[in-house]
Parts: C-alpha cells; structure tokens; sequence
C-alpha cells in the first residue's frame, strides 16, 4: 500500500461535500484504487475504487509529489 499525505484545503473540501464524498473515503480509494486512469478533460489522474458503503467512487487530483497528493474533486458512479 502507497503511503500519501493529503492536502486538504476549504476548497477541496467543499467539492467533496458537494457530491457527498468523505474525506476518509477518498483517502481509501485513492491509496487503493481498483483501476486509475487519465482524465479525459484535465489529464489528471483519476481512482477508481470502492466507498466504506460499498458505492463506487472517482476521486481526482493531482499528484505534487511521489508523497503528497492534492485532491481535486471526487464524485459517486453507478455500477455497471
């Protein structure tokens, strides 16, 4: 399992909130992502993986380092 440090911000947050995501869960998937991709529209990475709930999650950000992780926003999809 990676090891990253988060930077949360009022910002990052509140995109979070918007979409109802946790904190905690974006930490979760993002350390254990089922898949990651590229974004289509940024080109940031983007992780696949599954909430405490059992609710697939996309959680985007922007790695600033090989430690540091700055999320961008996160949002549920449905199963398919």
């Amino acid at each position: 399992m990676p090891y990253y440090e988060f930077q949360w911000n009022e910002e990052n947050l509140a995109k979070l909130d918007i979409n109802a995501v946790s904190p905690d869960d974006f930490e979760d998937v993002v350390c254990h992502p089922i898949k990651v991709e590229p974004s289509r529209s940024s080109g940031r990475p983007i992780a696949f993986g599954f909430a405490a709930d059992g609710r697939l999650i996309a959680c985007v950000y922007d790695p600033v380092d090989e430690v540091v992780v700055l999320p961008i926003t996160a949002y549920y999809l449905e199963h398919q």
